[in-house]
């Protein structure tokens, strides 16, 4: 029986560990700052980034893979495990044009009847990056693609998110939540807590006055989410800077028992639409 191959992009934010044990195939994106590209987490690491990010007097922009991009990384699987099929798992739809050029791939590839199969998260980041991993640890125990996909589903409709910015004015100027809610964001310090809904696109959810008193909201937020639930996994993004991940898994471990604890980096590409200081939460019931 052929083994199921896993392929995402960089934006699934994986730790690299992750990557290598599972053999999760992660495609990057391109960010540019003036008339320099760099491979996400390729070419320019979290800490490079993030350092030279308030700093920059423009704001880079980012690029998806081109459709010969995924074509290429397809057929060199393929050309390793002949007859292999390939779940791919993407950046939401309503965030990014990566999935339609995954798609684009797998279409040039049809007539060569090889069994690739493109999926909309409907996520950003680790929001869809545990997904990718749980989809990787299925595939490392012989599980057939379907059985793989109905898995990850039911992660990904069990699976909550939020994430705390410093301010907006990233995402309002890449176009990813609007001018009056960029607005609002920089007003009395007030902290936007935000999050992806169900067509995968960028919501606020509510501003609170003040970082801590954001963090302690979030934290009301997953327990009004998951009533009665009591152990959970968790995976923290954040801008290169771990101690803030660790201090909010120090406030969960308060009113949850933590079984799975993830830290990862925010990479530069996610990192241009939110900027220094975000905080990304996901978890899941254990």
């Amino acid at each position: 029986m052929n083994r199921t191959i896993i392929v995402t992009d960089s934006t699934s934010d994986i730790p690299p560990a992750l990557a290598e044990k599972y053999d999760i195939e992660v495609v990057p994106l391109t960010l540019m700052f003036g008339d320099q590209s760099y491979r996400d987490n390729v070419d320019m690491t979290p800490e490079q980034f993030y350092e030279r990010l308030p700093n920059s007097q423009k704001l880079p922009t980012t690029s998806q893979p081109s459709p010969v991009e995924y074509v290429n990384v397809y057929r060199s699987i393929l050309d390793q495990y002949p007859g292999s099929p390939i779940l791919s798992f993407h950046i939401s739809s309503g965030l990014s044009g990566t999935f339609q050029s995954a798609m684009l791939a797998k279409s040039m590839l049809e007539e060569d009847g090889e069994e690739i199969t493109v999926v909309d998260s409907l996520s950003a980041s680790y929001g869809f990056g545990v997904m990718v991993v749980h989809a990787a640890r299925l595939a490392a125990e012989g599980k057939e693609p379907q059985e793989i996909l109905e898995a990850v589903e039911t992660l990904r409709q069990s699976r909550k998110l939020y994430f705390l910015v410093d301010t907006l004015e990233y995402l309002q100027k890449g176009g990813r939540i609007g001018k009056a809610s960029a607005f609002l964001g920089t007003l009395l310090n007030i902290k936007p807590i935000l999050s992806i809904d169900a067509e995968g696109i960028i919501y606020a959810v509510e501003k609170v006055r003040g970082r801590k008193k954001a963090v302690a909201r979030m934290i009301e937020l997953f327990k009004n989410d998951l009533p009665g639930v009591d152990k959970i996994n968790v995976a923290v993004g954040h801008t290169a800077e771990p101690a803030s991940g660790e201090e909010f898994l120090s406030e969960l471990d308060k009113h949850f028992t933590l079984e799975e604890k993830v830290l990862t980096n925010i990479g530069p590409v996610v990192g241009s639409h939110v900027g220094n200081g975000t905080l990304a939460v996901f978890i899941w019931p254990a």
